[in-house]
């Protein structure tokens, strides 16, 4: 299966280049991505639907996943890459499950956030996102275009923390091929705090070892007081970087391509959705019952990915304004997804917390 380009990293440039390369799909209708298996299901979710037509008629659109268990969503062999994969299930699974993928048979997953937050939605909440890694579609349609390639094996699990059966419909699309010397793993990590404590940055990535680069960030932010809240800078911390970043930015909303506090028109947010940033969320008070107000941010690293040689370590402030003109710590709730390529083995990551953890509150 060699080719020149592997069936890796087609684009649009080399859409037209022909590669030795095998497509394949995991869902419901073909739970083990086999050649001429899929719509063979005689029972599943819509067999009652489809008694009238038989096999071949959406026997098996979905799955049910008990509370409180595993389901293994893929279990490839062989060597190629994950290329895009849909899902969709409730908003109230999407901080109530976790999602987790593992490369070439490893023990610690190297993709582990909750459902949602991979997706570009933390909030639970329905709303729509066009960038060119994730899109989320109405009406809740997850879409990731990561590439996540693989020499041996990869696996995927989706765990229901929650009381009742999860639905999950579901499709993952990848190429079976050679993958070349030089191609990272994909890895992504969740991380919470609730509330940040005072002066003290947010951490979203610490003791990363290995070569590598960083792609991406999606940041949940629950603003605890009045006024702005973006003037925070992020850092990158890279190959030995002590006290001080080799990156830092100049403000928050800066690193998430907006600029002026997001505000337009004057005294309004403006929520945005562009290929490489954006702000899709912003759910505001309602003067009853929500709380303060919560913004859904992503930053994609695809034209600038971040590269490091040995170690990283990425960290965001939260700053607003006191009276007078002096900065304020703020002490916000702020949940953070970073997505990273780095070669293996990857260093275990934090324990996620339990579903009380994940909650959105």
């Amino acid at each position: 299966m060699t080719a020149q380009f592997d069936g890796l990293n087609l684009g649009l440039g080399n859409l037209s280049r022909l590669a030795r390369a095998q497509t394949r799909s995991i869902s419901a209708e073909n739970p083990n991505g086999e050649k001429g298996q899929g719509g063979m299901a005689t029972a599943g979710a819509g067999a009652k639907a489809a008694a009238q037509l038989g096999p071949g008629w959406k026997v098996s659109p979905c799955v049910y996943i008990a509370p409180h268990t595993n389901f293994t969503m893929a279990q490839i062999h062989g060597s190629g890459a994950i290329q895009q994969i849909w899902l969709t299930t409730k908003p109230e699974f999407w901080r109530a499950s976790v999602l987790r993928m593992y490369w070439d048979g490893e023990d610690n997953p190297s993709v582990e956030t909750p459902l949602g937050d991979f997706f570009c939605s933390g909030w639970a909440e329905r709303g729509n996102v066009s960038s060119l890694a994730v899109c989320v579609n109405p009406a809740g349609g997850f879409n990731s275009y990561w590439e996540m390639p693989f020499r041996k094996s990869a696996r995927m699990l989706m765990e229901n923390l929650g009381d009742e059966p999860m639905v999950l419909y579901y499709q993952v699309n990848y190429t079976l091929t050679d993958v070349p010397d030089d191609a990272a793993y994909f890895h992504a990590q969740w991380r919470r705090s609730n509330p940040l404590p005072y002066k003290t940055a947010h951490t979203l990535l610490d003791k990363v070892k290995g070569q590598g680069h960083y792609v991406g960030t999606y940041l949940a932010w629950g603003v605890n007081n009045n006024g702005w809240w973006g003037e925070g800078e992020i850092k990158f911390f890279l190959d030995g970087d002590q006290d001080f970043p080799t990156i830092c930015g100049t403000g928050t909303e800066d690193y998430f391509g907006g600029a002026w506090d997001f505000e337009q028109p004057k005294g309004e947010y403006c929520a945005f959705s562009s290929p490489y940033s954006g702000l899709p969320q912003v759910i505001k008070p309602d003067g009853l019952y929500r709380a303060q107000q919560r913004f859904g941010l992503y930053r994609w690293h695809i034209m600038d990915p971040i590269r490091f040689e040995q170690d990283l370590r990425v960290t965001i402030q939260a700053l607003g304004w006191r009276k007078g003109g002096t900065y304020l710590p703020l002490q916000d709730d702020i949940a953070s997804t970073a997505f990273w390529y780095q070669d293996e083995p990857h260093a275990p990551f934090p324990s996620l917390p339990g579903r009380d953890g994940l909650e959105v509150v």
